[in-house]
């Protein structure tokens, strides 16, 4: 379906602000790649310059190893965080007329709006304006804005901000059929539970620079060990407060999360949870991506 989007050493200076410190990474095709960070981290202004919307300081952009041009991003789908759509436009007009935007003939336009509009389950709000619709329709129809000319790339900012649960599964279960169908699928997202779920690799941005970076089981797997250990009757884990090289980092409900030094023997503190009364839970976890965030951005 196409290459990777490669960003390599891209630097964007506002003033005395850097928004870009040298970005560098990729995203390959046929997957979903989770682009994330703080606020003000530099995740628009990046994909912003990817689709030429500001200009660069530094460094390239490149997507199946030439750099990106006017016809590269024709082939671009981009669903921006602000809302991309005219709110006085009837819906299915407003999609097929952007379709028609990027080449298509009319024909063709209408008969991709109209699949993608049923795809994404708002068809029977083709003949309402746009600022007649809920946010989360609104939403779908922006995505639909994004996909019907059939991109071999996907730049999506905040494409599931605001959804209701139905509305999460309509749109992920489409970025993933087509990251599977061979296109490349970046999104960025404070939803880190939901990125966890859909995405096979995330880069981490803080300042401008990736801070942390690579698929979502190597992430979760690394660093500190994790525990996750409930006694009975003690809600609020006071056998575990205090201990060497034991951190709590969450108690819910008498589960305590830990994050165990490296000293640590789990045998012992087993032990010692025993002791304290009937052990109802212990096992072991991955990172979430959410502590993966938190440790990378300080």
């Amino acid at each position: 379906m196409g290459g990777p989007l490669e960003l390599d050493g891209v630097t964007r200076r506002y003033g005395s602000l850097t928004a870009l410190d040298g970005l560098t990474f990729s995203v390959p095709a046929g997957e979903v790649v989770g682009f994330l960070g703080p606020n003000g981290a530099g995740k628009t202004t990046a994909m912003r310059a990817v689709l030429g919307l500001t200009d660069l300081d530094a460094g390239s952009i490149r997507w199946n190893g030439a750099t990106v041009d006017a016809a590269a991003r024709r082939r671009f789908g981009y669903m921006p965080e602000e809302r991309g759509l005219y709110p006085g436009m009837l819906v299915g007009e407003q999609v097929e007329y952007l379709g028609r935007l990027h080449g298509m003939s009319r024909v063709d336009a209408s008969r991709a709006a109209a699949g993608w509009l049923e795809r994404l389950d708002v068809a029977g709000r083709a003949g309402s304006k746009v600022e007649a619709l809920s946010h989360g329709n609104q939403q779908r129809v922006q995505l639909a804005a994004a996909l019907v000319h059939d991109p071999e790339l996907l730049i999506l900012d905040e494409p599931l901000a605001g959804l209701d649960p139905a509305g999460i599964d309509a749109i992920g279960a489409v970025l993933v059929a087509q990251a599977r169908a061979g296109r490349g699928v970046v999104f960025s997202s404070h939803q880190l539970d939901l990125v966890e779920d859909l995405c096979s690799s995330v880069t981490i941005i803080d300042r401008g620079r990736v801070v942390a970076a690579g698929s979502v089981d190597e992430l979760a797997g690394s660093g500190p060990r994790r525990l996750v250990a409930r006694v009975e009757g003690d809600r609020d884990a006071r056998w575990v407060q205090e201990i060497p090289d034991v951190e709590v980092s969450e108690i819910d409900r008498g589960a305590a999360r830990l994050v165990l030094g490296e000293a640590v023997d789990t045998n012992w503190l087993l032990s010692r949870a025993m002791a304290a009364g009937r052990v109802t839970e212990w096992s072991f976890k991955r990172r979430r991506l959410s502590e993966v965030f938190r440790e990378a951005v300080g």
